[in-house]
């Protein structure tokens, strides 16, 4: 039997329930995988040009995927740069492979 924290990944999935706050994840992925080979962050205001969604709900949406452990945010002067915890996808991974058996 393998042992995970389950209100975690009930908090990550949650997170990833409402379609606003999964575009924006999957934007910040896709964005991420991008920059990964040129070596650029990953800034906010690059993303949101692509959504149809206000500065204050975006603010919320990144707040909910930080407090679900799916990206880390800082500033770099006036940006805010979004990073991909590649810790928690590797154990959301975890958790989807166990029912391929």
């Amino acid at each position: 039997m393998i042992h995970m924290n389950t209100k975690k990944m009930a908090k990550v999935f949650k997170a990833l329930s409402n379609p606003n706050r999964l575009e924006l994840y999957l934007k910040i992925v896709e964005k991420h995988e991008t920059n990964y080979e040129t070596g650029c962050d990953c800034l906010i205001s690059d993303i949101t040009k692509y959504l149809n969604i206000g500065a204050p709900t975006i603010s919320h949406h990144l707040k909910e995927l930080t407090n679900a452990e799916l990206i880390f945010t800082e500033r770099k002067g006036k940006y805010l740069v979004a990073k991909i915890n590649e810790e928690m996808v590797n154990e959301v991974n975890e958790l989807l492979k166990l029912y391929k058996r």
